[in-house]
């Protein structure tokens, strides 16, 4: 008669208790996964962040003015639905290119993220806005998203331009195939085109040489990526969402 037997590795673990262990692993939902990779992907950038911008910024960085900090807070903000965004074309797309782009775009603003939020805790301000958004663009022309009249500088704003709403969100999570794709690139190409203008005014306006240099950052290489998503929503047939307005 044969005898079954089952292998162990090295560290006591069977082969039937390490198959079953994979099997559950991989059954995990996405979104577990995803918030997993990114929270613990960010803990390390704003650690990094934090250290680079304390050893090397000198007193300039020892407080942040208004727009320094509103522009911190407000764009990890907007920056956080574009990881969101991202990552989940990243995880649920088969085509290359979205799955490219996806992975720049979150591997990106998540370092840039991670930055800001470094800033904030080394100037001692509150790592999100505490009321509306935007009220730190004083004197900022009518812009995406802004009531005429409204005073950029006074009211703000209760929505960032560009922002998906929860419909837009839900209908992304629920879509699939070429629907998703060409919706992610929707959304996405909608929300630089609402974050750019608040970049081009820190870049003018910004008080710290550091904070100027990162919205110039994100001026360029998401007016490239606008460019490319609107690349790839024209091959597939498909057309740009209104521009936010």
């Amino acid at each position: 008669m044969a005898q079954t037997y089952t292998e162990t590795d090295p560290g006591g673990m069977n082969q039937t208790s390490a198959e079953t262990a994979a099997a559950a692993s991989q059954s995990q939902a996405p979104w577990i996964r995803l918030f997993v990779r990114a929270g613990a992907l960010l803990a390390v950038l704003l650690l990094g962040a934090a250290l680079g911008v304390f050893l090397a910024g000198g007193p300039g960085q020892v407080k942040g003015g208004a727009v320094d900090v509103g522009f911190a807070q407000d764009m990890s903000v907007h920056h956080r639905q574009a990881v969101l965004m991202a990552g989940l074309a990243r995880d649920r797309s088969t085509d290359p290119e979205i799955r490219l782009i996806a992975f720049d775009i979150e591997t990106n603003q998540l370092q840039q993220i991670g930055q800001m939020q470094g800033w904030l805790s080394l100037w001692n301000a509150p790592p999100l806005p505490t009321g509306r958004y935007m009220t730190w663009m004083i004197d900022a022309p009518p812009m995406p998203g802004m009531a005429h009249g409204t005073g950029s500088g006074t009211t703000g704003v209760a929505t960032m331009p560009g922002m998906a709403s929860a419909a837009d969100l839900q209908q992304l999570q629920t879509s699939s195939g070429g629907q998703f794709d060409v919706r992610f690139l929707q959304l996405m190409l909608r929300h630089h085109q609402g974050g750019t203008p608040m970049a081009n005014y820190t870049a003018a306006h910004g008080e710290s040489a550091q904070v100027r240099n990162l919205a110039e950052k994100i001026v360029v290489s998401q007016g490239a990526e606008s460019d490319y998503l609107a690349q790839l929503i024209a091959q597939r047939g498909a057309h740009p969402l209104p521009p936010p307005s």
